[in-house]
């Protein structure tokens, strides 16, 4: 009698697993990128959509403008096909068109750009769920003079009342993550991920220092090819100082 409750559950378990796993199964797009650059000598930019699943999907692309340029709307481009109907282990070619007027001339622009899957109709017992792949777009003017491989060395680090203020002089997105500050030992500031936009200001608020002394600083800074380059500063008052490329070692 005792053991009833548990077999109804342990079958429930099993069917509600089962069905995660189904669910699993059937789902899974991949980008062959996670980033797209968009030079603006090019008359559009393209990625490949798979579906590694063995079902069919819609595969439904969209843009979206970036929470700190709200004005970058995604009319601005053109994307096709926009919706695509793709068989189990099909891949997919996605053309993104600009309009040409409305951006920036003088700086980089950033937009994301969305990946739905939208699964066919789900079979008796089948959880569906609708998979989301989301990675930016960073359209390039002409003319940039500087190389866009060097914008994370230009960062502007310092520090000023009690924080770490960085600046970005260049007209390049910078992509971080793992920020970690110490000072005399003892860790004053982690962060997972920020991106700096150009031409901007960015202060990141620091543990109370006990005494006086130098903070140092280490980033990983995300390239235009997706590639982790690690740096490391060492900051002292207000005086601006720049970053350097540090040896990439294991965790």
């Amino acid at each position: 009698m005792f053991f009833l409750p548990l077999r109804c559950f342990a079958r429930g378990l099993c069917a509600g697993l089962a069905t995660i796993l189904a669910a699993q199964a059937q789902a899974g797009i991949v980008l062959n990128t996670t980033r797209v650059i968009y030079p603006a000598t090019d008359k559009e930019v393209s990625l490949q959509v798979h579906n590694t699943g063995t079902g069919e999907i819609l595969a439904q692309s969209w843009l979206e403008a970036d929470s700190e340029n709200p004005s970058l709307n995604s009319p601005l481009f053109a994307i096709t096909p926009s919706l695509a109907r793709m068989a189990g282990n099909a891949k997919q070619l996605i053309r993104i068109i600009y309009s040409g007027e409305g951006l920036p001339n003088d700086r980089e622009s950033v937009l994301w750009l969305n990946v739905q899957e939208i699964p066919q109709s789900a079979r008796e017992n089948e959880l569906q769920i609708a998979i989301r792949q989301r990675i930016k777009l960073f359209y390039r003017p002409q003319g940039l003079a500087e190389d866009p491989l060097k914008a994370a060395q230009s960062l502007q680090w310092q520090l000023r009342d009690g924080r770490l203020e960085v600046t970005n002089p260049g007209p390049y997105h910078v992509s971080m993550i793992k920020l970690g500050a110490t000072h005399q030992g003892k860790v004053v500031l982690q962060e997972d991920s920020r991106m700096l936009a150009p031409k901007a200001r960015l202060q990141l608020p620091l543990k109370p220092l006990t005494q006086r002394g130098p903070v140092d600083l280490a980033f990983i800074s995300i390239n235009d090819f997706g590639a982790q380059e690690p740096y490391r500063v060492t900051v002292s008052g207000e005086r601006a100082t720049q970053a350097s490329k540090a040896d990439s070692r294991p965790d």
